[in-house]
């Protein structure tokens, strides 16, 4: 492991390199390197670190000092997506096309953003994390079309969002909606929604920092029945 600049640190690891203790003063951006083999996401995930970006081959590792969290009893159902769940416009199905969600994630054009970061080393990484259990996709159905949904791990009592997409107005909303009220694939505490936006906190997502969220993220997997 390579210290890169001193102040704030960054480090550049090696394919069989631990991550830095997250007990220095970082930025947002941890460490630079290593791979996106499973044992590496999950060691990643549990420490409070997510890939984002890949560049010359090499995923950065972030833990944002500002994040933004999701607790599921706190979900905020406006009255038009209400109407829209009760309408049953969207038949909502877990994990049968988790590579086609997380496909269609990276395909959707975002604002201020000329490529995805959902490359095809993350696409591998995250079915192969699928096949094991650990990542898993709510979808938005119409008609036996997929129109919406979103994906992320679930370890312990913490479900990490990593994206969502919508073909359809309020398929992505109605996606969280179940995972927040349903809890398909077990108790969660909190929902990790990683870095905060005007869309999520609209839906009850609220900021907290990198400190406070290291203490949840302790618990919610120490204490997991």
């Amino acid at each position: 492991m390579i210290l890169i600049r001193k102040r704030p640190p960054l480090y550049l690891i090696g394919i069989s390199e631990p991550f830095p203790s997250l007990d220095e003063d970082f930025d947002d951006l941890i460490a630079i390197g290593g791979d996106l083999s499973v044992d590496r996401m999950l060691g990643a995930y549990k420490m409070g670190l997510f890939p984002w970006f890949i560049e010359y081959r090499m995923p950065h590792w972030y833990s944002p000092r500002i994040r933004m969290i999701l607790e599921p009893s706190k979900f905020r159902l406006s009255k038009s997506l209400a109407r829209t769940i009760r309408s049953d416009r969207f038949e909502i199905r877990t994990d049968c096309a988790f590579e086609q969600t997380i496909v269609s994630c990276a395909n959707i054009k975002r604002k201020r953003e000329k490529d995805t970061w959902i490359t095809s080393d993350f696409v591998k990484g995250y079915c192969e994390l699928h096949e094991l259990g650990y990542a898993r996709s709510v979808e938005s159905w119409q008609n036996g079309e997929l129109v919406g949904g979103l994906y992320g791990l679930q370890i312990g009592r913490v479900f990490f969002g990593e994206s969502m997409f919508a073909s359809k107005p309020d398929a992505s909303k109605a996606a969280l909606a179940f995972l927040s009220r349903n809890q398909p694939f077990g108790e969660i505490d909190m929902i990790d929604c990683q870095v905060p936006s005007a869309h999520l906190a609209s839906l009850g997502g609220v900021e907290i920092s990198r400190e406070n969220y290291l203490k949840r993220l302790k618990y919610a997997i120490d204490n997991t029945q």
